[in-house]
């Protein structure tokens, strides 16, 4: 993925870390709990700045709800060889349409694309087109210089 911007999806259980938990704690909370080494390696790879999909899973809602940035690089939770590995993120903004798992398995454009192939996998890459196509399919997020709806036409787009 190179030096420039990197783009993730952080999976939560809507019971367990919400979207509305993330946007009600002034925005900016540590993402932890991570237990699977592939996913611990992901967090690790985060730099500042980069964006990552809101993924609520479960059940009855399996969909990207919004976006956040990772503000914090990760660091370590504790002092013995067990330490969990945390990053810190902040709400960037909801999506404006909520893109579903399944509306995302009959996209052509994201064949392949790793959640497909490791769907227990809590924390993974998301190719910059793969990120584009999910911003298109969701009419972009709030804050991502996106003006949609103000005077009927889209203004400048910059999806990530």
């Amino acid at each position: 993925m190179g030096k420039g911007k990197q783009y993730w999806l952080l999976k939560t259980e809507p019971g367990e870390w919400s979207w509305e938990d993330q946007a009600a704690n002034g925005g900016v909370t540590k993402w932890d709990g991570v237990k699977n080494k592939q996913a611990q390696k992901h967090l690790k790879s985060m730099k500042l700045g980069d964006l990552c999909f809101f993924y609520h899973s479960g059940a009855s809602s399996r969909r990207v709800v919004g976006v956040v940035s990772v503000v914090k690089e990760w660091y370590s939770e504790g002092s013995d060889k067990n330490s969990e590995v945390v990053v810190d993120v902040k709400e960037i903004g909801e999506m404006r349409r909520q893109v579903d798992l399944k509306d995302m398995k009959q996209d052509g454009e994201l064949k392949g694309f790793v959640m497909f192939r490791q769907p227990r996998l809590s924390v993974m890459p998301v190719p910059e087109e793969v990120w584009k196509r999910i911003c298109e399919l969701g009419n972009g997020f709030e804050g991502d210089g996106t003006d949609i709806g103000k005077d009927g036409g889209d203004e400048e787009e910059d999806l990530g």
